[in-house]
């Protein structure tokens, strides 16, 4: 960024060199001109310091969240951790739930609707919706 305030101080180095005074109305615009060019330079080199600040911040957070991911999913999910889901209808209001498998074998299980807030009892005789599904509880 040093290169535009190097062409700032040869523009005021010209503007001297040519005798450039505010006393006329085209003198007055161009010092004007060549105040605001150095303005905008030092604004320039400001935002230029705060993005690199930030791009610095940014990846460092980029790995500490690669490190929070690594130890939250153990870098890969093995198959035997994929969780099966079976689609229910709640017999309320007819939402579609998904519900993990697991709950099929447990002795008494409830989900609640997130539509009604209704709690639903999949007990022995449930059978899921499902138009692939063979589940039958207690199987």
């Amino acid at each position: 960024m040093n290169h535009l305030f190097e062409k700032v101080a040869y523009l005021k180095g010209l503007a001297e060199g040519l005798d450039i005074e505010e006393s006329s109305k085209e003198g007055k615009l161009l010092l004007h001109i060549i105040d605001t060019l150095e303005d905008f330079s030092e604004a320039i080199v400001m935002v230029n310091e705060d993005q690199e600040d930030l791009t610095e911040y940014v990846e460092a957070l980029d790995e500490d969240l690669a490190d929070v991911e690594d130890e939250l999913f153990d870098e890969e999910l093995d198959e035997d951790d994929d969780i099966d889901f079976m689609e229910i209808d709640c017999p309320n209001c007819d939402e579609e739930i998904f519900v993990d498998e697991e709950l099929l074998y447990d002795e008494v299980s409830e989900v609640q609707c997130p539509r009604c807030n209704r709690t639903i009892k999949i007990e022995e005789d449930f059978q899921c919706h499902d138009d692939g599904c063979n589940h039958h509880h207690g199987e």
